[in-house]
């Protein structure tokens, strides 16, 4: 055991032969509290002697005169250690592949830093729901463990070539466990690789590590499975709680999907959008809006288009903005700029402060052959070129207003556009509806009425 405890805790722990794992109780007066040891953090009071109890949950007790200890039990297997567990085949059930990257769903808390650490094995997750073995024979690919704003469009390539391989070679459906944080980019970035889907991609994550009593990971997991599995939506979409009860996971587009909250269970939310279905851990799928659906007769492969060119940038206009940082990407070398406007897609095009002028300077992109969109800060709602002169301004000299898209998505799909055909194409394209990104008709859910 790793001695981080202060001398005194030490010497009563080592005095009843208790360790770290081992199940104790503590009790001080009339307050009885049993748990697991935990190892103490580096940081923090060296004189508290951290449990974990049976709900999941860990507190502390400061040693003080009257402080009683005892052990219970021997330490078993804590969510550091869990053991592998043997895939069982179910020649009735469907082939999925679980491809794992990381984030907060393979993670516990590292008790001697005090921080949340990506430590687990894919294998440990699928110890803690067995149930996930009769609803699909699950084939684990441990790809990488990367925190998802720590991935890139390599990274995205590499997903895509994995979901590819997998669909190619009688896998149902495909899981990709991924930190929550920047889920929504990496959903949006294989929604346009991947070409002639004939099955659910669904991702999926955890607000909450795999060792905390609240943790959602394993029902989100479940129902990404029932959905990898029975599910006849051929699109790309994350799999997240529908709300903060275990009732239901939403699967939402992964064009439109969102994270609205930092640390909610039902943190994602669609975006002028309805969730494309709600699934239930028993497997209940209500389907409810339209999608592209799994043809039976469709015998072609999946394709993947993974060339995408990073130098394409968001800028944000905010009151008293620099219009000076279109220049700097200009003279960086990028090739795109998606702005973030306000409201219908304004920039401050007509103020009568030079310095705060943001026309010349998009001029100034746009004649050096960068593509520029506009988007809104708004999130809800569509951008349009035409309701006020300002916007008109802007539309006349080039700029190409993004429609209902998010700037996320709007960045990620110039990037890809850019990666994979002309520029002329990729100009062209940038405000036609490729992966259901663009709507004719926008659509709410819940969250926002």
């Amino acid at each position: 055991m790793v001695k981080v405890y202060g001398e005194e805790i030490q010497r009563m722990l080592d005095g009843h032969g208790i360790k770290v794992g081992d199940q104790i109780r503590l009790k001080m007066g009339n307050v009885e509290l049993d748990g697991e040891l935990m190892p103490k953090a580096n940081i923090g009071s060296r004189d508290t002697i951290i449990i974990k109890m049976a709900d999941g949950y860990n507190i502390g007790m400061r040693l003080t005169s009257g402080l009683e200890i005892k052990k219970l039990a021997d330490g078993v297997p804590n969510i550091a250690s869990f053991p592998k567990i043997s895939l069982k085949r179910v020649e009735s059930a469907p082939d999925v592949s679980l491809i794992y990257t990381g984030g907060t769903i393979g993670s516990r808390v590292d008790y001697e830093t005090g921080g949340v650490s990506m430590l687990l094995k894919p294998e440990e997750l699928l110890y803690k729901v067995p149930e996930i073995q009769g609803i699909a024979n699950i084939s684990v690919d441990m790809l990488m463990s990367v925190a998802s704003e720590d991935l890139s469009y390599h990274e995205w390539g590499r997903i895509a070539e994995s979901v590819a391989k997998a669909l190619n070679n009688s896998a149902r459906g495909a899981i990709i466990t991924i930190g929550t944080d920047a889920m929504h980019y990496t959903a949006a970035a294989l929604s346009f690789m991947l070409k002639d889907l004939n099955g659910p991609v669904v991702l999926t994550g955890a607000q909450r590590s795999s060792d905390r009593g609240s943790s959602d990971g394993f029902i989100n997991l479940v129902c990404a499975a029932q959905l990898a599995s029975k599910s006849d939506i051929a699109e790309v979409g994350i799999c997240m709680h529908n709300d903060e009860s275990d009732g239901k996971c939403a699967y939402i587009r992964g064009v439109k999907a969102r994270k609205m909250h930092t640390s909610r269970r039902d943190a994602f939310r669609p975006i002028n959008d309805k969730p494309m279905a709600y699934v239930w851990p028993s497997g209940e799928i209500k389907y409810a809006k339209s999608y592209n659906k799994v043809d039976a007769n469709k015998h072609g492969k999946v394709t993947v288009m993974p060339n995408f060119d990073p130098r394409v940038a968001i800028v944000k206009v905010y009151p008293n903005s620099n219009p000076k940082i279109i220049d700097f990407y200009v003279n960086e070398g990028y090739r795109g700029i998606i702005i973030e406007g306000t409201g219908l897609g304004h920039a401050p095009v007509s103020t009568g402060h030079q310095d705060l002028l943001w026309l010349p300077h998009i001029k100034y992109a746009l004649d050096n052959g960068l593509i520029v969109g506009m988007t809104s800060q708004c999130l809800y709602g569509r951008v349009h070129p035409n309701v006020y002169k300002n916007l008109r301004l802007l539309s006349n000299i080039g700029v190409i207003y993004c429609d209902d898209m998010m700037a996320e998505v709007a960045q990620i799909k110039l990037g890809w556009l850019l990666g994979n055909y002309k520029v002329d194409e990729a100009k062209a394209m940038l405000n036609k509806n490729i992966a259901g990104e663009i709507k004719s008709r926008l659509e709410f859910d819940e969250f926002l009425v």
